[in-house]
């Protein structure tokens, strides 16, 4: 079975607009690795300032082969704000990972 990630990011309310925009313009950077499933960016609704970032994929090594690679690509240079890359969003951050044991999908409807 799949194994999953889930990056909980805590982002403090002035900067949840910029999160959401950069993982918008980041569409495709993930979707071509091999052995990725699925992602989804989920928003806090309430009770919380931590946004979920669910990656699911093939196995633990596909997902290293994606850290080690194209992601550790895309995040080099660091968070400055000062002339590279702008500062981060989230003000921490967190990586969860599961197995997935069980699953289910919606039945065809007749």
């Amino acid at each position: 079975m799949s194994i999953v990630k889930i990056n909980a990011l805590t982002v403090p309310a002035e900067q949840r607009e910029v999160l959401e925009q950069r993982f918008a313009s980041r569409a495709g950077a993930v979707e071509s690795s091999d052995g990725f499933e699925w992602f989804e960016l989920l928003r806090p609704v309430e009770g919380t300032d931590q946004y979920l970032v669910y990656t699911r994929w093939r196995s633990e090594e596909d997902f290293q082969a994606w850290m080690e690679g194209p992601m550790k690509a895309a995040h080099q240079g660091g968070g400055s704000g000062e002339g590279g890359r702008p500062k981060p969003a989230a003000s921490g951050s967190s990586v969860w990972s599961f197995e997935v044991v069980q699953q289910a999908a919606p039945k065809p409807k007749a």
